[in-house]
């Protein structure tokens, strides 16, 4: 990977990391359509540190006082109550099932889950998923994030897990299943945000020592691809939040499933392999 590859790779991460169309996805498939080599799973990580500083930094103050509130209720009972401890204790909670099932399948996530055909199915399927729960919000009362409960924080959780596949998006899948709980679109985005703090920075850490050793890409591009992500992923985290807010998620739907088709028919045409691009 050369510098303008990283900074290519690096503005496309940024764009997709907070939409619901899955960032993983992104950089395999146009690594794949420009004849450039997978990035892979490192990558992948690593950048992710960018636009999750960038998570960091819009939602500073939320974060501290989630961090202040549940480390004092830890030696204060009468604070455990309090929405923010009980935020702290819903994305420790939340992270659970992505740290667990990423070790457990790590070997698939990196080699097998890349296949393009399983991306492009993901892509499709999860489309739709995201358009049935917001469909089903629409008729419903929405719940503010102040309703959260252990189960649902729970199902979230499993939710961002199924985004280890290439094509399920992290914010789409959180966001779909606490729509399909009641939530508001803006409740939903919110914390998955939140909870995607910890497993993206665990994840991107340890994948740091894989950085420009083997088949992964050198730290320059890497380093270049992680910085434009922070400054692309602040604004797209800023316009999504406001979009959302009086928009539906239908044309992120449309897009999804319009990529899934043409990547499929792309491997099924013959015209790029289901491996194509794939570090070896």
């Amino acid at each position: 990977m050369d510098w303008f590859h990283g900074a290519v790779l690096g503005l496309i991460q940024g764009l997709t990391e907070f939409l619901p169309v899955s960032s993983s996805a992104h950089l395999r498939v146009f690594s794949a359509l420009l004849g450039w080599d997978d990035p892979g799973a490192a990558f992948t990580a690593v950048t992710q540190l960018g636009t999750e500083t960038a998570v960091l930094i819009y939602f500073r103050r939320d974060i501290a006082a989630i961090v202040r509130t549940w480390a004092l209720s830890l030696f204060r009972p009468a604070l455990r109550s309090e929405p923010d401890a009980r935020m702290g204790w819903f994305v420790i909670i939340g992270t659970l099932p992505i740290g667990i099932l990423g070790k457990l399948f790590q070997d698939s996530i990196e080699t097998h889950l890349r296949d393009l055909r399983i991306v492009g199915t993901t892509l499709i399927v999860f489309g739709l998923v995201l358009a049935f729960a917001d469909r089903t919000r629409a008729v419903r009362h929405a719940r503010p994030i102040t309703d959260l409960t252990l189960p649902h924080a729970g199902a979230f959780g499993f939710a961002q897990a199924l985004a280890l596949i290439p094509g399920v998006s992290r914010s789409g899948g959180t966001i779909s299943a606490g729509l399909l709980l009641g939530y508001s679109r803006e409740a939903a985005a919110r914390y998955s945000f939140l909870l995607a703090i910890p497993a993206v920075l665990a994840s991107g850490a340890l994948e740091l020592f894989k950085i420009g050793e083997g088949p992964a890409p050198a730290w320059g591009p890497t380093v270049l691809a992680t910085a434009i992500a922070f400054v692309v992923g602040y604004a797209a985290i800023a316009w999504f939040l406001k979009y959302i807010s009086h928009h539906s998620f239908v044309p992120f739907v449309v897009y999804r499933v319009l990529l899934g088709i043409l990547i499929i028919g792309l491997v099924a045409g013959g015209v790029l392999a289901p491996d194509a691009g794939s570090i070896k």
